[in-house]
């Protein structure tokens, strides 16, 4: 029987009826499983009836809510493919995505509704025939969702795929060139659950909060899971650290995920007097290495870091730290998932010795079945079953993996190989530094020098502070020797540093 990823839906409908599946505060909305599988049901039909078949393309343009997690299960039913879009990109951006991918129908939320109307306008530029707008006054041209879907049938649709036929698109950030579309099949998403579930320590009953968008495999996956186990999710429209505490004390929170750079905004609205986490069992962090020092202000807390470590590519799962190993070795993000397999290799290929930074490959069920349309990436990246991820790491005789930094990030100052991660997790121990970056800038007695890009907590931090906080705690060759202040760091959506645009914003050489 061919394993359909729709149909974790339907099963956990029919074992945990009126279970609550989804909380949406910003609606103050419920659904238990039974409602949210009628209503990815009618969904399912009324693609049908626009004539979406087996492979089709369908584009989720779509805020996080019950819209986008009941269409993504109801596609999946129907054997199309989910393209979740990168809402925070421009019209140009997403129409070479929606072409790239032969996207024929776009669901939108109100709030793109304009960036929709622009794409509509462009008439040939994409494949698509349906425009379908989630909530607002429906706009020339497009479908209105709940009178679309709402008077289909809530039966359960024919299943069809399953194993080996694509289940989603989900284009990478396209932090450098253009965005390229990871494709993952029935079989690789069953298997990122399976490990996810044996590993994450993901419950049946648990009450998880994602706060995440859900574009992204980071927060895509854990939501698939919480319906594979039966867990209840709370869904955040958008990030608020000071409403993500209430909902842990209000909603009983057993787990969440948030990006480092989240939990730095949590710390900043934390109140011990009104913030009950006792339920709180440990959030779970990736995108990004996780400072030691953020690791344990949440420990002194009482509240367990769980770092993590995956990409789109693994569709989610590479590494992730244990409870009993989250403050003993923190800075590691642990050792490989079930049925995961992680090495980290030199330049050669070879398996780097313990301790030895190299890069880090992944092998599993999971992995993905490759970039769509691009074979030249795909032999690049593909090799003899592992994928090679870009990211440099360390692995002890033990097995635990500490990201360093990624390949095209690490600079070369006196010869040596300097890891800006390295760097930034000694910044953030400062206490007036809320955020900071780390760019290599051109030298003439290093070759590059280490730029510090930093938020800081107070005006009255120098750049001589900053520098004189990283003497002592780094080899002089990798010691910030400029800083630059900014408002805000730029990030992409799953919370990494948009390394490309700042360097493009400090382009000077430094003054050595």
């Amino acid at each position: 029987m061919a394993q359909n990823i729709g149909e974790f839906l339907t099963n956990r409908a029919r074992r945990d009826t009126d279970l609550e599946a989804i909380y949406e505060p910003a609606t103050d909305n419920r659904l238990s499983y039974r409602e949210l599988n009628d209503r990815s049901n009618q969904v399912a039909h009324s693609l049908k009836d626009l004539g979406v078949a087996k492979g089709d393309r369908v584009g989720l343009l779509l805020m996080n809510g019950k819209e986008f997690v009941e269409t993504f299960f109801a596609v999946a039913k129907i054997g199309a493919v989910n393209v979740p879009l990168n809402w925070r990109l421009v019209a140009d951006e997403l129409e070479f995505i929606l072409d790239d991918a032969g996207t024929t129908v776009l669901l939108f939320s109100e709030e793109f509704a304009e960036l929709a109307s622009e794409l509509r306008s462009r008439g040939d530029k994409t494949q698509i025939s349906n425009w379908i707008q989630v909530g607002g006054d429906t706009t020339e041209g497009a479908l209105d969702y709940d009178d679309w879907m709402g008077s289909s049938s809530t039966t359960e649709p024919e299943i069809e795929g399953g194993d080996d036929d694509l289940v989603f698109i989900m284009y990478t950030s396209g932090t450098t060139g253009l965005p390229k579309g990871v494709m993952h099949s029935h079989d690789t998403v069953l298997w990122a659950n399976i490990t996810n579930a044996t590993t994450a320590d993901m419950q049946h009953y648990d009450r998880f909060l994602n706060a995440l968008p859900l574009f992204h495999v980071g927060a895509l996956t854990p939501i698939i899971t919480s319906v594979f186990v039966g867990g209840s999710i709370t869904l955040m429209k958008s990030f608020d650290p000071a409403a993500s505490w209430d909902l842990i004390r209000d909603e009983k929170i057993n787990t969440t995920l948030m990006v480092p750079v989240m939990l730095q905004f949590m710390l900043l609205t934390y109140d011990a007097e009104n913030h009950d986490h006792t339920s709180l069992r440990n959030v779970i962090s990736g995108a990004a290495p996780v400072a030691v020092s953020l690791i344990e202000t949440y420990t002194e807390m009482g509240i367990e870091i769980h770092q993590v470590y995956g990409l789109t590519e693994t569709c989610g799962p590479a590494c992730i730290i244990s409870s009993e190993d989250a403050v003993s070795r923190a800075g590691s993000t642990g050792k490989a998932f079930t049925f995961t397999e992680v090495r980290v290799v030199d330049e050669d290929g070879n398996e780097c010795a313990p301790d030895e930074a190299g890069e880090v490959e992944v092998k599993g069920p999971h992995i993905m079945v490759g970039y769509w349309n691009r074979p030249e990436a795909n032999a690049e990246t593909l090799v003899e079953g592992w994928l090679k991820t870009g990211d440099i790491a360390t692995m002890d005789s033990d097995g635990f993996v500490t990201i360093v930094d990624r390949v095209k990030d690490m600079l070369i100052s006196s010869g040596e190989n300097v890891y800006p991660a390295e760097i930034e997790n000694v910044l953030l121990s400062h206490e007036l530094i809320n955020d900071a970056g780390v760019i290599g800038i051109p030298s003439e007695k290093w070759g590059e020098s280490p730029l510090a890009v930093i938020v800081r907590a107070d005006e009255s931090l120098s750049e001589q502070d900053v520098i004189k906080h990283c003497v002592g705690k780094l080899a002089p060759f990798k010691t910030v020797k400029a800083v630059e202040f900014v408002d805000v760091i730029p990030r992409n959506a799953s919370g990494k540093i948009l390394k490309r645009e700042l360097r493009e914003m400090f382009t000077y050489d430094a003054d050595e």
